[in-house]
């Protein structure tokens, strides 16, 4: 009888992230100091981070270990499972096989403790205190309220003023955990002051929120700045998707064909298709279609540019080669709030720009319509950014059909959406409005963009 659920056991959970800096063809162009030009070295951010997060982000080991006190944490949920979505494949009337790895199962209900426990570990071990950070959705800000109470650490979130407003219960959630919630822009900070000033009724962004966190950890000896996407420790951490997803398919026997997930910064994808693209780097999988997918509203990888800016919108951070709309942009309030990102991951940058990835994009009626018959086959309300992914599967799985190919399908469903009912409510009622930002607005966004040799 074929598997619904794949599990492994908690003696499977990785015992080391993997790095694919380590397998790249070229080396990742460095960030770079945003008055000088030049490359930071691990000095220009020790203000805001951990030697040992600095040390991973720069490391170019093909495998870091896992210290234990953060896998006994991990142990939690994981390993997390691999379903068999054979409801769907049935009502889809497909040859595919379609499998989604589910990582709703963690107490903030997606990936992101899976580095959000190994920064307040490592922040704890530096003898920090403290840690501030920025959320859209509330997945992020959740797993780091989360995972600070687990080594008694000081929080503070600044959450996207749309997403603070669309969704109250991931405040609830992250207050539950000790953690302190503000709606951002605030006037707790010089930049969240400066945004306000020039527009009182900005949604806020992630880019903004960026900036006040960023800020705030510089401006307190006893706080350390936390990022839940983008850099190259936060996706390290998120490899342990990959890797347990790569065990589990090994116990089916099999190797997918497609692999398919939403990207705003890049964490969650990067995390479960970076030990896969291993194998397309190597060779070994050269057929191997790997595929981000985002909203029409936020078109990062499929309509933005591929040069440097800064991961925040006032400036604050390092220069950052990446896809990018431009660090003043500010989409509409979506409520796929997760995937607001005028940039992304440069590691995920770089793998489209060398086309070992590729990406789609999509309006939020169709990714609704999408996720609402993933619930009534698959029984799970998925959150949506995650709801992104089972579009492109689903839409992968009807040219199978069309074309009769049995093609395996994996989709990364990175959270569930019980926090989200709101969003639903509107797409079922038929409130919800398809977005696409004016291709004019990108442009100006992208000439003011800072100037590189």
């Amino acid at each position: 009888m074929t598997k619904t659920k794949i599990l492994l056991d908690e003696n499977d959970i990785p015992k080391k992230w993997y790095n694919i800096q380590a397998d790249l063809k070229t080396p990742l162009d460095p960030p770079l100091n945003p008055k000088t030009k030049k490359p930071i070295g691990p000095n220009d951010l020790k203000a805001i981070f951990p030697m040992e997060l600095i040390k991973q982000e720069v490391s170019t080991e093909r495998y870091i270990s896992i210290p234990e006190e953060i896998r006994e944490i991990y142990r939690i949920w994981r390993p997390t499972p691999l379903y068999r979505a054979k409801n769907l494949e049935k009502a889809l009337k497909t040859p595919a096989k379609i499998y989604y790895k589910w990582e709703g199962v963690s107490p903030p209900g997606s990936h992101k403790p899976n580095s959000a426990v190994a920064q307040a570990y490592f922040n704890m071990k530096a003898g920090i205190t403290r840690v501030v950070t920025e959320t859209g959705a509330g997945q992020w800000g959740s797993a780091l309220a989360f995972a600070s109470s687990k080594f008694n650490l000081k929080c503070r979130v600044y959450m996207v003023k749309c997403s603070y407003e669309q969704k109250p219960y991931r405040r609830i959630l992250m207050e539950n955990w000790g953690a302190k919630v503000f709606s951002s822009p605030t006037n707790l900070t010089k930049s969240g002051k400066e945004i306000l000033k020039k527009d009182p009724n900005t949604p806020g962004s992630l880019g903004i929120s960026i900036s006040e966190a960023v800020e705030d950890a510089a401006t307190h000896e006893d706080t350390n700045y936390c990022l839940g996407s983008v850099l190259n420790h936060v996706v390290l951490h998120q490899t342990v998707i990959g890797l347990e997803l790569k065990k589990q398919f090994e116990l089916l026997d099999e190797y997918p064909d497609i692999i398919c997930g939403c990207v705003g910064g890049g964490s969650n994808f990067a995390g479960t298709s970076f030990p896969f693209i291993r194998d397309k780097i190597i060779g070994k999988k050269p057929d191997l279609k790997i595929v981000s997918v985002e909203p029409l509203v936020c078109p990062t990888l499929t309509k933005g540019e591929y040069r440097y800016d800064f991961g925040d919108s006032v400036g604050l951070t390092p220069l950052l080669k990446m896809y990018t709309l431009g660090h003043g942009f500010v989409p509409p309030a979506i409520h796929a709030g997760g995937l607001r990102y005028h940039g992304g991951s440069p590691l995920l940058c770089k793998l489209t720009k060398e086309r070992y990835m590729e990406a789609l994009a999509y309006y939020q009626n169709e990714v609704f319509e999408a996720a609402t018959l993933f619930a009534k086959t698959e029984g799970f309300v998925v959150a949506p950014e995650a709801a992104h992914a089972v579009k492109a599967a689903i839409d992968f799985a009807r040219i199978c059909k069309n074309e009769n190919k049995k093609k395996i399908i994996v989709f990364g469903n990175s959270g569930h959406g019980h926090f989200d009912l709101s969003a639903y409510d509107a797409y079922n009622n038929k409130q919800m409005q398809n977005y696409a930002y004016p291709e004019k607005l990108i442009t100006n966004n992208l000439e003011k963009l800072p100037l590189i040799n």
